[in-house]
Parts: C-alpha cells; structure tokens; sequence
C-alpha cells in the first residue's frame, strides 16, 4: 500500500490564496471584518478573495451592486407588464 501525499490545506496558487480548512464560526466571521486591511480579503473558506466589510469602499462595491440589481429587475416587471396589452400597429401607404 502507497503513503498518500499529505496535500496542503492552505496556501497560494499562481498568486490567488486559497483555504480547505473546515471554517470555524469565529475564523468566518473575523475574516469579514479586518480594520487593519484593504478592501479585498482571503476567503475563510474557498479559493480566492471576499470584500472586507471593515473598508468603506466595500460598502460602496455593495451599494452599486444592490442598485444594479434593483434597476435589472426593475427593467424585467416594465418590460412584463408592456407585453400584456394588445399592440397596435399603424401602416402608412405612401
């Protein structure tokens, strides 16, 4: 029988972090809020990256992406509700 090759659980691939350790409750929240750090963070769990909700800057990143959303299905129930109703069309014989 061959010795399986411990495999890191943590560490960095082509420059893009990445963690497979089962998150604790406290390591998951506390890797959300980093005053210390800038606006992207290492994921508690997962490959890559995740905003820092200490930074301003993420909050504004949240708010555009919240207004982007609204505006899409907003578009989406007009858009709906002009299909409903007959559409008529005019001919102009010149």
């Amino acid at each position: 029988m061959a010795d399986e090759v411990d495999k890191p659980s943590t560490g960095e691939l082509l420059g893009v972090p990445y963690n497979f350790e089962r998150p604790s409750i406290g390591r998951m929240l506390s890797s959300y809020w980093k005053p210390d750090e800038g606006m992207l963070v290492e994921k508690p769990f997962g490959i890559g990256y995740t905003l820092n909700l200490a930074n301003w800057r993420s909050w504004i990143v949240l708010a555009v992406a919240g207004a982007l959303l609204w505006h899409e299905r907003k578009g989406e129930q007009q858009a709906a509700s002009a299909e409903e109703g007959p559409v008529e069309v005019v001919v102009d014989d010149d």
